[in-house]
């Protein structure tokens, strides 16, 4: 027996696991007590690591589509498929008839990290659709727009802050999104032994609700209103004080007019949350020491996504708590650039094209996931023929999977680097599967990015490759070469193109470490077992902390670079060299919130999604330790609703929507308020063609099925799956 130290890569709290290990097998997981960010904490999706590691329906090798099969094959009978195949259709149709697809798992390795970039390049397309139109995307384009920067996202300072608000955000269950941070409940725990104070907005009284010192159970889909309140009340009773961040900010007075109608009276009905309350709010985050405001999928996935992200912006910046400890705080990643002098950047810039079908714009080089059946559908110049997705499974995770599973079968060409046959890669003519997570090293290169604190760590690979498996770096650099014209060529090919162009460009900056070096000189000097370690190491060598590749090795349980610290105005790349506070786009929208001020509030049922600590979207549901407790899909409805509409617990109901209908059982509680219903995602297991046997055996519905695309935040381009009403009726 024996120990391996690995980063779990199951969600975005990214704890440190020691792993027991019979051999080659892994046959335990625990939290490593020595780990500088996580210090042993471990949740049931790291304890279930080897049996998510050792899934029997993980595939080992390649399969290639033969007389409509799918059949084992060997990896250079695989590439090249692909290189025959997809050089004639770009020749012929250009660049853009292939659209690339990246789902969330993408992140948590550190192939999915370094190379989609190099393969979008490396096609030319303009295509491109990730889950970050399905979850994130407004936070990144409230970044971009005040802070000139999508991926300069501030985060609660949760271990300093003494009064924390969160809206539509449930940590205890999801181990925090866009906030990375270890043992959150701990976190949460520990400021309200602290004396702070936690509030907590959400329609469901969710783990974290029932932790707090006050649940607002609010109207679905009424963030916006709510918070655009809390703005209008700290300009009204003179509460806002931006302190230094006052000499960078611009636009205060625009926002102050913008919300002048947003009085707590006038948006009181459509939240269901008396004027009183918003109120207070609005003084408990104001008189706190310090105070952050944090929201995420709940605020994010609704009409007014983008708006809302952008107020909880605007309240932590009104209140003199953006860049300060104890309030929300730009991490510093140790593979980030060095930081670059302050003053006017590119700035940032939403819809520089548009979708060929319905004109979606673009945002951040991204068009939407609900446009992608269309864009394959849809005849003419520029439709998509050929489709490559990566750790993606958007036939669940998009609206009106019904339709894009059609789409994807009308394909010319599609190839999926996945572990899994599932919903979606079951349309595959050729599938590259990755080794199981042991069999790879690992750094958090995105994640890092959202850390309440700054850290580094690395771990290499706790087992060796089995006979016949091909590393996950080294199957994105052969699909690279083989869509690119250079098939054949070694994959090592495609990291060393990665360094010279990245130090070319670094030796010109003169805030750069490496200003004036010769690059050829420096590339011979870079430590690696391999090119994505090279790489690792070039992008740590030319980071903040003066950090290589050595010392993270040296370090096996991390190297702590401290607390996040105050980083306006020097991350900053608006055009101003500001924090542009009222952007035009947001200007341009805001009168869609204010006519929901005149729209009476729509009787009947809206539902809303929710996660459980067990799962993480579709990928993890085909582990039978991670199926007990509370991980089902059943339809939740409070008590009062459902004597109303004859529901009976564990009994069938129809949930209608503009989508289509589902049959889901009922499941009775008063964790969600009235009027209001509440069912998971990721769920629908039950297509033909899977290899999923678990998840198959209690396959559930699809949620999202209930939708057809046409509800989207116009800004961000995200797709609205919470707070949209529905009709429900007992079935027999």
């Amino acid at each position: 027996m024996s120990t391996a130290l690995r980063i779990c890569p199951l969600c975005e709290a990214t704890c440190g696991l020691t792993l027991t290990l019979d051999g080659t097998r892994i046959t335990g997981a625990r939290g490593d007590r020595d780990d500088v960010f996580s210090q042993g904490f471990i949740c049931p999706k790291g304890a279930a690591f080897p049996e998510v590691d050792a899934d029997p329906d993980r595939l080992r090798g390649p399969l290639v589509r033969k007389d409509g099969e799918l059949r084992e094959a060997s990896w250079e009978e695989a590439f090249d498929t692909i290189a025959a195949a997809i050089r004639p259709l770009i020749e012929e149709y250009g660049p853009d008839a292939v659209g690339i697809v990246l789902g969330n798992p993408n992140v948590h390795t550190m192939a999915g990290a370094l190379y989609p970039p190099l393969l979008i390049g490396a096609l030319r397309t303009r295509n491109v659709f990730t889950a970050s139109t399905l979850d994130q995307m407004p936070k990144h384009v409230s970044s971009g727009l005040l802070f000139g920067d999508p991926f300069a996202v501030p985060v609660p300072d949760l271990d300093r802050t003494d009064h924390l608000l969160i809206v539509g955000a449930n940590p205890l269950d999801s181990n925090g999104s866009l906030c990375t941070a270890p043992d959150f409940p701990g976190r949460l725990k520990a400021l309200r032994r602290r004396g702070g104070t936690l509030t907590v907005v959400d329609p469901r009284r969710t783990r974290t609700a029932r932790l707090a010192d006050r649940h607002v159970a609010i109207r679905p889909g009424a963030d916006a209103l709510l918070l655009a309140a809390l703005v209008h009340t700290l300009f009204e009773e003179g509460l806002t004080d931006l302190g230094p961040l006052a000499a960078h900010v611009e636009g205060v007075e625009e926002v102050r007019a913008a919300v002048r109608e947003f009085t707590p009276e006038a948006v009181a009905d459509a939240c269901d949350v008396d004027a009183d309350t918003l109120r207070a709010l609005a003084g408990e985050l104001a008189a706190a020491p310090t105070a952050a405001v944090y929201g995420r999928m709940g605020s994010s996935t609704v009409e007014y996504g983008t708006l809302a992200n952008w107020l909880v912006d605007v309240l932590n910046i009104l209140t003199g708590n953006l860049d300060r400890p104890g309030g929300a705080l730009f991490p510093l990643s140790a593979t980030a650039p060095a930081p670059r002098p302050a003053g006017p950047g590119r700035g940032f810039a939403l819809g520089r094209r548009h979708s060929r079908v319905s004109h979606h714009p673009e945002v951040k080089g991204e068009l939407p996931m609900v446009a992608l059946a269309e864009e394959i559908e849809t005849p003419g110049e520029g439709r998509i023929r050929a489709v490559i997705t990566v750790a993606a499974n958007p036939v669940l995770s998009a609206p009106d999977g019904h339709r894009l599973d059609a789409a994807l079968g009308t394909l010319d060409l599609m190839v999926a680097v996945d572990p899994y046959l599932n919903e979606t890669t079951r349309h595959a003519d050729v599938v590259l599967p990755p080794p199981p997570p042991s069999q790879s090293a690992h750094f958090d290169f995105a994640f890092n990015g959202f850390a309440v604190r700054n850290q580094a760590r690395f771990t290499p690979a706790a087992v060796p490759l089995d006979e016949g498996r091909m590393d996950e770096c080294e199957i994105h650099a052969r699909l690279i070469l083989a869509v690119s014209g250079m098939h054949g060529a070694p994959p090592s090919a495609v990291d060393d193109l990665a360094v010279d162009t990245t130090l070319a460009k670094a030796v010109t900056q003169e805030h750069s470490p490496v200003y004036g070096a010769d690059p050829k000189e420096y590339a011979a000097l870079l430590d690696g077992a391999n090119g994505p370690e090279r790489r690792l190491d070039l992008m740590l060598r030319l980071g903040p902390y003066d950090l290589v590749l050595e010392d993270l090795r040296q370090a096996p349980h991390g190297i702590d670079l401290g607390p996040l610290k105050p980083r306006v105005p020097a991350l900053l790349k608006t055009r101003s060299g500001r924090i542009e506070l009222f952007p035009a786009p947001v200007a341009a929208d805001l009168p869609r919130l204010r006519a929901a001020l005149e729209t009476a509030v729509p009787d009947g049922l809206v539902l809303v999604g929710r996660r459980h600590l067990r799962s993480n979207n579709s990928w993890l549901h085909n582990t039978p330790a991670l199926g007990g407790g509370s991980n089902r899909c059943t339809l939740q409805v409070h008590p009062e609703d459902a004597a109303r509409l004859r529901l009976t617990e564990g009994g069938l109901a129809r949930v209608t929507a503009e989508g289509g209908e589902l049959a889901v059982e009922v499941e009775i509680t008063d964790t969600v308020r009235n009027g209001v219903v509440s069912l998971p995602h990721g769920w629908g297991h039950d297509r033909p063609g899977t290899r999923l046997t678990v998840a198959s055996a209690r396959p559930g519905v699809n949620v999202n099925q209930l939708l057809d695309g046409s509800r989207i935040d116009p800004l961000s381009g995200t797709a609205v799956l919470n707070g949209f009403p529905v009709t429900v009726t007992p079935l027999p």
